[in-house]
């Protein structure tokens, strides 16, 4: 693993643990470490399957991507899930931007330019995010002030997609962009990630990647609602406010662009626990940290390994092997 990388990981690392810590001390740690001690831990096998349920149907919309945009030539299934695993590693990056790194991989294998493989990469951040925001609509009578935030969130990604859809909008601004002084070496490159983005953010592949983001991450939040059954918690709609919770608060860390949310997705977590169950604070932290283990951690943890296997397999990242280049067709999707 590059020096740089492990670097990231650590520090991250590091951050999760001074967020553990904090949310400890302010919920009274030995209510936390209580919680921990009630917990069922025969649970954990059922949480962790729904997280890999998540995670198998998030590889196949990213296989999906990939056959659809000509760019898995010579990637067969067990390269893709690599490519798709050692992308996790870098889930504690804002807003996951460096799962780029699935573009820099896939140039390894069959040579496909990143510059036309990234947007696959926010695709599926754009996907992702209205699966969440699809699961958090399903509560918000639950909790009322949240709706300006889910309303803001919506609207700036619908605005997004008509922006990426208007092809002649587009097609001035990167006119404008070829007339700067750098803009003849960037527009060449921009007017490919734009040419990915707008077959890959089409409304039929983007309703079919929807689908499948709102099933996998359903996954996640069901999992949330085992550990707070694990945890002892009961009441009505308890899978609903789990649902709610879940996703509001994985949200707001992907909007707060700090590495993997830390700080903001557990304190809202936490919070809204805390209010709408209504919890004590200190299994409402239990029940955070347990998921967050649970979903972003071990996340990482498989891609720490799949980087691995991906460098037995390929070689390090570093060397250079020339491979040809894939053509990018630009076809309506």
């Amino acid at each position: 693993m590059p020096d740089h990388l492990r670097r990231s990981i650590l520090m991250s690392l590091a951050l999760g643990l001074l967020v553990v810590i904090v949310l400890g001390l302010v919920s009274d740690i030995r209510e936390v470490a209580a919680s921990f001690g009630s917990f069922d831990w025969l649970a954990l096998p059922g949480v962790l399957g729904l997280t890999l349920l998540n995670y198998v149907l998030r590889w196949l919309k990213w296989d999906y991507y990939l056959r659809r945009m000509d760019m898995g030539h010579g990637v067969g299934r067990y390269d893709s899930a690599l490519l798709f695993t050692s992308g996790m590693v870098m889930a504690v990056t804002p807003a996951k931007v460096g799962e780029v790194l699935k573009s820099a991989l896939l140039k390894r294998i069959n040579g496909t330019p990143v510059a036309a493989s990234a947007p696959i990469v926010l695709a599926e951040r754009i996907t992702d995010g209205l699966a969440m925001l699809l699961l958090m609509a399903a509560g918000l009578t639950l909790y009322p002030p949240a709706r300006p935030a889910f309303v803001a969130l919506l609207a700036l990604t619908v605005a997004g997609l008509l922006l990426v859809q208007s092809q002649p909008l587009m097609t001035r601004a990167l006119t404008l962009l070829a007339r700067l002084p750098s803009g003849t070496r960037l527009a060449p490159r921009v007017t490919t990630a734009y040419d990915s983005s707008r077959r890959l953010l089409s409304w039929r592949l983007l309703l079919v990647s929807t689908v499948i983001s709102v099933v996998s991450w359903f996954g996640e939040c069901l999992a949330f609602y085992y550990v707070l059954l694990a945890l002892g918690a009961t009441g009505e709609a308890l899978l609903l406010k789990a649902t709610f919770v879940f996703a509001a608060s994985t949200l707001f860390g992907l909007a707060s662009f700090l590495p993997g949310g830390l700080g903001v997705s557990e304190a809202s977590s936490t919070g809204l626990l805390v209010l709408l169950m209504p919890m004590a604070a200190g299994p409402a932290t239990t029940a955070t940290i347990i998921i967050r283990f649970c979903t972003l951690w071990f996340g990482v943890s498989l891609g720490v390994i799949a980087l691995a296997l991906f460098r037995r397999r390929h070689g390090a990242m570093t060397a250079e092997r020339p491979r040809p280049a894939i053509p990018v067709v630009d076809d309506a999707a």
